[in-house]
């Protein structure tokens, strides 16, 4: 277990606040282009100017931290592996912690105002190469608001604890407790879900499929009705957060199945989702939330910047029961899943 753990979570929750703060305060004070401009291209993933603050924010109380505990911090970013060692003359191999972050999930949508972003925190017991999803003990993520909005909520569990949340109002500096309560409903009808497909490239497939999970399970749409809808969120940490809150009854985003087809039509392989984007994935489970990867099983992917990751969230038992089975049969048969 990590030594001092209720300590290490308070900390890491006032890194949480520091970086929300700084990064909203740039932009209310910046313009839309300033905060897009493209600054690098690492791990797969774009860089973007607004990306830059928060890991300033990021690094400084990293270093802080480095007093009490020993850690590998791995962050989009740093480099191009991603990697820095706290403190830097310790060797790897014997640093107490891998602490993965996301400083900005969601950055897209939240330096064009669209949408609130996540900071993202997992923590694990360091266990060298092998240390995995699996393994993080500590999850903490912080919602960052869109300008116009006064309101930030946070969670955050440990592994021998159950879920918390607080929701803050940047207005008052005032914090009230958050109870986060998955959607208890049995059936996916007339709630939302969704097969994640965010970029051009596989779109069409991705949704067929999702068109076919809900006739299978529904049955053929009545006229004039529908039956159940669908919320494109692109985030993994604001996905995890609709699921906790009830919003949200299923989601599923398979972008790395998905590959092989861009592939074979000679496109370039696209973005998906990565083990710092799902690092916070204990708090939903322990909400109840259902969370696993294309077989069912649950996450474990390495704690690095690189890692295509599939993954499916449920928001309880009756609702993987009914979409489990046939979402599977169906990225076989569409020769996304090998049988």
């Amino acid at each position: 277990m990590i030594r001092a753990a209720n300590e290490l979570l308070v900390t890491i929750r006032q890194i949480h606040a520091a970086i929300r703060d700084e990064v909203v305060a740039t932009c209310e004070r910046s313009s839309l282009a300033a905060l897009s401009e493209i600054v690098a291209e690492q791990a797969g993933d774009t860089i973007f100017a607004i990306d830059r603050i928060s890991e300033q924010v990021l690094l400084q109380h990293f270093a802080q931290l480095s007093s009490r505990w020993s850690f590998v911090l791995v962050a989009e970013g740093l480099g191009e592996d991603g990697l820095m060692v706290f403190p830097p003359e310790i060797d790897p191999a014997r640093a107490e912690l891998v602490i993965i972050i996301d400083p900005i999930d969601g950055t897209r949508g939240l330096m064009y105002q669209k949408r609130a972003a996540w900071i993202l925190t997992g923590v694990a017991p360091n266990r060298g190469a092998a240390t995995n999803l699996s393994d993080i003990e500590l999850a903490v993520q912080t919602e960052i608001p869109l300008v116009k909005q006064h309101l930030s909520d946070s969670l955050w569990a440990l592994a021998d604890q159950p879920a918390q949340g607080e929701r803050y109002n940047r207005l008052t500096g005032e914090s009230i407790p958050l109870h986060a309560q998955p959607s208890q409903a049995p059936t996916i009808a007339q709630g939302y879900g969704n097969i994640s497909r965010f970029f051009p490239g596989v779109r069409a497939e991705l949704a067929t499929i999702d068109d076919e999970l809900v006739r299978r399970t529904l049955g053929p749409a009545e006229a004039g009705k529908v039956q159940a809808f669908e919320d494109q969120y692109i985030c993994s940490g604001g996905q995890l957060y609709e699921l906790m809150m009830g919003h949200d009854r299923w989601v599923a985003d398979l972008r790395p199945l998905a590959e092989p087809l861009l592939t074979a039509r000679g496109q370039a392989s696209g973005l998906c989702c990565h083990p710092y984007d799902l690092c916070t994935e204990l708090i939903a489970r322990k909400l109840g939330i259902i969370v696993t990867n294309e077989h069912g099983a649950q996450l474990s992917a390495p704690l690095d910047v690189s890692t295509n990751i599939s993954w499916i969230g449920y928001a309880n038992d009756a609702i993987h029961a009914q979409i489990a089975p046939t979402l599977k049969t169906l990225l076989t048969q569409y020769l996304l899943l090998k049988a």
